[in-house]
C-alpha cells in the first residue's frame, strides 16, 4: 500500500518523519511531498534517506516531467495524509486553490484524505479556519484534531499537533486492506490483567497490549465488527472498534463469556494473570521489617472455558514460553481445544516492543514463523491463517 504524505510549513513539520517511520514499520510505502514553506523547517534529505524515495518539492523539476507526476501519483496512492496541516493548506484545499504540487495533487486524488492540523490556538479558533474545516469534513475527509498544550509561540491551548502514534494509527485504520472479514464478528482480548493485593499494590505482568490492539485494528481494517476486551494499558482504543475495559481476570472472564456466543472468531492475546491473592486487604499492608508471604490461588482458565464451550467459533490462543516453545504450544492447542496458537519466546524482550518474532501453529501440524515483523504485520498474518482454518472447517462441514 502507498500513502502520499504532505508536509506543510509549521514548527511541527519534523514530526511528520515519525509518522512516516510508523507507516513504514506497518509495511506501508510513503511518498513525501514537501511544500516550499515546509522546507524551511525540515529538509527533504531526511525524508529521502529514511523513506528510500525521492521527495517531491516542486511542480516543475527537470527530468521529472515525462509523465504528469501529480496525476500519476494521485492514481498510485491509497490515501493522502497531510501532517501537519496548516491553516493555509486547509483554506486552499477547501476552496480549490492549486498553486503547488500538494494542492494540485489534492484536486487530482480520488483516494481518501486525512488531515492533522497544527497551528496557533487563536488561528485554530478563527472562523475562517472553522469554515475550511467544516467544508472539508462535509467532503468526507478524516481529521486528527490538534491537542491542547504548550505551543511553539509560548501560548497554551488547542493547536498542537496530535500525538504521532495516534496519527499513524488513524492512517492505518483508514487503509482498510480488504473486506475478507466482512459480516464477521471478532472478539479480541488484550493487555494484562491486574489482581489487587491492597489499595496500593497488585500482581500483574509485562504485557503492553500492543499485540492485541494490533489484531483488533487489523480485523477492523478487513471489514469485521470488532470487540476488544482490554486490561489496563497506555494505548488509545483503535478507531471503529468497540472497546470494553476490564481490570482483573474475573472481569475479563465475565465479559468474554457473555460475548462468546455472539462472535465468529475469538483471538485471546491478553496475558491473563495466573494467580490472585486469596483475599484483598482493604487497608495498606504495612512493612514490618520481617519476611512476609502472600497466599495465592489460581485464576479461572478463560481459554479453557472457551475451548470447552466452543461450537462454531474459531479460537486462537497465545502462549509465551522461555523454553520448549513449540512443544508447549502444541500441548496448549490440544488441551484447550484451540484452532491456532501464536507462540512467542518470552525471554526475547518481546513485551512492550513494536516488533516481534512469532510461531503460529496450525491444526494441520504446520508451523508458520513470522520473523522480526511489526505487530500489525503479525496481526495480518494471524488473520490470514485464521481465515484459512475457518475455510477448511467450513469445507469439512459442507462435505458431511
Amino acid at each position: 500500500m502507498k500513502v502520499g504524505l504532505g508536509v506543510t510549513g509549521c514548527i511541527a513539520a519534523y514530526k511528520a518523519i515519525e509518522v512516516m517511520r510508523g507507516l513504514q514499520k506497518a509495511g506501508v510505502q510513503v511518498q513525501a511531498i514537501l511544500t516550499r514553506s515546509a522546507r524551511r523547517f525540515v529538509g527533504p534529505l531526511t525524508f529521502e534517506a529514511l523513506s528510500g524515495q525521492n521527495v517531491i518539492t516542486d511542480m516543475f523539476r527537470s527530468g521529472r516531467n515525462l509523465s504528469i507526476e501529480h496525476i500519476r501519483l494521485a492514481q498510485e496512492i491509497q490515501l493522502l495524509a497531510v501532517v501537519p496541516a496548516t491553516a493555509n493548506i486547509l483554506g486552499k484545499f477547501a476552496h480549490g486553490i492549486a498553486d503547488d504540487f500538494l494542492t494540485t495533487l489534492y484536486l487530482s486524488c480520488p483516494a481518501p484524505v486525512l488531515l492533522a492540523p497544527a497551528m496557533n490556538a487563536e488561528m485554530w479558533r478563527h472562523p475562517a479556519v472553522g469554515d475550511s474545516v467544516r467544508i472539508l469534513r462535509r467532503r468526507g475527509h478524516l481529521f486528527v484534531n490538534p491537542e491542547e498544550g504548550a505551543l511553539a509561540c509560548g501560548m497554551e491551548g488547542e493547536g498542537r499537533l496530535a500525538d504521532t502514534n495516534l496519527i499513524t494509527s488513524r492512517i492505518l485504520e483508514a487503509l482498510r486492506r480488504d473486506d475478507s472479514l466482512a459480516k464477521q464478528k471478532v472478539l479480541v482480548t488484550a493487555g494484562p490483567t491486574v489482581e489487587d493485593i491492597d489499595p496500593v499494590r497488585f500482581l500483574s505482568n509485562r504485557s503492553s497490549g500492543k499485540m492485541g490492539y494490533a489484531v483488533a485494528r487489523a480485523a477492523w481494517q478487513r471489514g469485521a465488527e470488532v470487540i476488544l476486551v482490554s486490561g489496563p494499558t497506555m494505548l488509545d482504543p483503535p478507531a471503529g472498534v468497540r472497546t470494553i475495559s476490564v481490570r482483573s481476570a474475573a472481569e475479563m472472564k465475565n465479559a468474554v463469556l457473555e460475548l462468546y456466543p455472539q462472535v465468529n472468531i475469538v483471538i485471546k492475546a491478553a496475558a491473563v494473570a495466573d494467580y490472585r491473592p486469596v483475599a484483598y486487604a482493604p487497608d495498606k499492608i504495612k512493612k514490618s521489617g520481617q519476611p512476609a508471604s502472600l497466599s495465592l490461588v489460581p485464576t479461572d482458565d478463560i481459554l479453557g472455558h472457551l475451548g470447552a464451550a466452543k461450537k462454531n467459533q474459531i479460537l486462537v490462543g497465545f502462549t509465551a514460553e522461555t523454553q520448549d516453545l513449540v512443544r508447549r504450544a502444541r500441548e496448549k492447542m490440544a488441551s484447550k481445544n484451540l484452532d491456532l496458537v501464536v507462540a512467542t519466546d518470552a525471554s526475547s524482550g518481546v513485551f512492550g516492543s513494536d516488533s516481534a518474532t512469532v510461531h503460529i501453529l496450525l491444526p494441520t501440524g504446520e508451523t508458520v514463523t513470522v520473523e522480526n515483523c511489526s505487530k500489525l504485520e503479525i496481526a495480518q498474518r494471524i488473520l490470514d491463517l485464521t481465515l484459512r482454518v475457518q475455510k477448511l472447517r467450513n469445507a469439512g462441514s459442507a462435505s458431511h
